[in-house]
C-alpha cells in the first residue's frame, strides 16, 4: 500500500534491555498511526559506528534520517517535526 510509503520514518536507536526505549515506545503509541517505527540495535556488529556514538545516549530518535531528541521522547517537538513533515508532502 501506497499511503506507508508517505509517512514520516521514526528510527529508535536501542539496545536490549532498554527500559528508557520501552517508556518513549509507549509514549509514542498515540501516534503511531502517523510514522513507521524502525528500531536499530546498536549492540549488533553492523551498527558499531551508531554504538559508539549514542551508546550513553540511548533511546536516540531519528525523524527521516536527522537527529530528533534522545534520553526520553520530547513530545512537542516530535509533534511539531512530524506535523511539518504531513504537512510537506501534501
Amino acid at each position: 500500500c501506497s499511503a506507508s510509503a508517505n509517512k514520516p520514518v521514526l528510527t529508535l536507536f536501542t539496545k536490549k534491555p532498554c527500559p528508557l526505549c520501552d517508556e518513549a515506545k509507549e509514549v509514542l503509541e498515540p501516534y503511531k498511526r502517523r510514522f513507521i517505527l524502525q528500531e536499530v540495535d546498536i549492540t549488533l556488529p553492523e551498527n558499531s559506528a551508531w554504538n559508539d556514538k549514542y551508546k550513553y545516549d540511548i533511546p536516540v530518535f531519528h525523524l527521516n534520517g536527522k537527529f530528533l531528541m534522545k534520553h526520553q521522547v520530547d513530545i512537542q517537538k516530535f509533534e511539531d517535526q512530524l506535523t511539518k513533515l504531513e504537512l510537506q508532502k501534501d
